[in-house]
């Protein structure tokens, strides 16, 4: 009951929680701490050293810290005499606010831009506004939760189609009928590369919308990091983009893009654009900044995807099953929590800090360990993690995990087949 007890006390006095709250928690909350967490947070293990290899942040290219980045912020600091902390739908065109959106919309070839505070608000406030219950949203099963959330506060019916299958996506629409197709360009838990043509062609051939979340290929993917709608030459067949500012752009913030002619109809209905705060001025020119830093990284670019084919095949060579991605993103699904727990341990006792990501960020008893790589990384921390990935094979057997079994169990019925 310390969990429960940790909820009703603390160092003030408060009044006693509601019996349904209570019984909640117990229920829903009390035995995966107590039993299948053994009474810690599944999320938090050690803290990392100075000497620890880093593999759980989203800074894809290593740009924070960068020169330029700091002194944009800096000056915006130090300089900026007038502002005034509103909603951003108050803001008028001459705000550097609005000038960082027309810089988003022009760098991925869209005519506008919103910005908002993350990538989560982003995506369920365009979904508000382009969906409605008549409007039926088709999303990818392995789809962001933001975009689930999207589909609820449109109070649109949502159906989820297969993994990457345009195939499947293509007959639920055809019961369904045509609307809005929510996919991600890159997936954040498996690095998944979503086959955004088979979409585009399946979105097109039933007349309907398309929405594509590129948090984790913008500044990665694509000429001048504009993406994998640009870098596939779809940009003018997608109605929509998104991304969060977290992760390549390594800010907080979010946007989606839209059609000039819906600026003031987005203002109009998009929750979270008309009822959250702008961004500091020191934000707006850090972010605009770090856009300019990533345009110019090729080089940095060409690192990563060296780093993540040497990272992928080392991996596979040694046994580990992580066949369902291809990009940065790295997934070592052990299964069960305390399996994943038990794994992250493991690393981190050995100096590689990874991630945990669970229900609800992923299906029950598919639990994994993010290693999320970036161009950043040095020679010696790539081999100690080839290092420790070695060590620990044999002590952990990912050829033995339910991943690995379902994937030969799927050859063999493709080779029958």
């Amino acid at each position: 009951m310390e969990a429960l007890e940790q909820v009703q006390t603390s160092a003030f006095r408060n009044p006693p929680l509601s019996s349904g709250l209570q019984a909640r928690i117990e229920r829903e909350f009390l035995p995966r701490w107590n039993g299948t967490w053994g009474g810690k947070f599944v999320l938090h293990g050690q803290v990392p050293g100075p000497n620890a290899v880093r593999l759980d942040g989203n800074d894809y290219l290593g740009v924070t810290g960068h020169p330029a980045i700091v002194q944009a912020q800096v000056d915006a600091i130090t300089k900026s005499s007038e502002f005034v902390v509103q909603s951003g739908v108050f803001l008028l065109h001459q705000h550097p606010s609005r000038a960082f959106e027309q810089t988003l919309a022009d760098w991925l070839g869209k005519d506008d831009a919103f910005l908002c505070q993350s990538g989560y608000s982003a995506n369920v406030g365009l979904l508000q506004s382009i969906a409605d219950p008549q409007t039926p949203v088709f999303i990818d099963t392995m789809a962001h939760t933001s975009l689930w959330e999207g589909a609820h506060a449109a109070r649109a019916p949502a159906h989820a189609f297969r993994h990457n299958d345009p195939d499947h996506l293509d007959r639920v629409m055809a019961k369904k009928g045509p609307g809005v197709v929510v996919v991600d360009s890159v997936y954040s838990t498996t690095g998944a590369v979503c086959p955004l043509l088979e979409m585009v062609e399946v979105v097109e051939k039933h007349g309907a919308m398309l929405m594509v979340d590129e948090s984790h290929s913008l500044g990665t993917h694509g000429p001048r990091g504009a993406g994998l709608c640009a870098e596939l030459g779809l940009t003018d067949r997608v109605h929509f983009i998104s991304g969060s500012l977290a992760k390549a752009v390594a800010g907080r913030a979010g946007f989606f893009t839209a059609p000039a002619s819906m600026r003031y109809y987005i203002l109009s209905s998009s929750y979270p654009n008309i009822f959250s705060s702008c961004l500091l001025p020191s934000e707006i020119a850090g972010l605009k900044a770090t856009v300019e830093v990533l345009q110019a990284a090729d080089e940095a670019r060409e690192r990563l995807k060296s780093i993540t084919r040497r990272v992928r095949q080392s991996l596979s060579d040694m046994g580990y099953p992580i066949h369902q991605g291809t990009e940065q993103i790295i997934a070592l699904e052990a299964g069960t929590e305390p399996e994943t727990m038990a794994l992250r341990d493991a690393l981190e006792e050995r100096g590689v800090f990874g991630a945990i990501f669970c229900a609800p960020a992923t299906s029950r008893n598919r639990a994994l360990v993010r290693l999320t790589l970036n161009a950043a990384l040095t020679d010696a921390e790539l081999d100690h993690l080839e290092a420790v990935a070695r060590e620990l094979a044999p002590i952990v057997k990912p050829w033995d995990w339910i991943i690995a079994r379902r994937a030969r169990m799927a050859s063999v019925v493709a080779d029958a087949a």
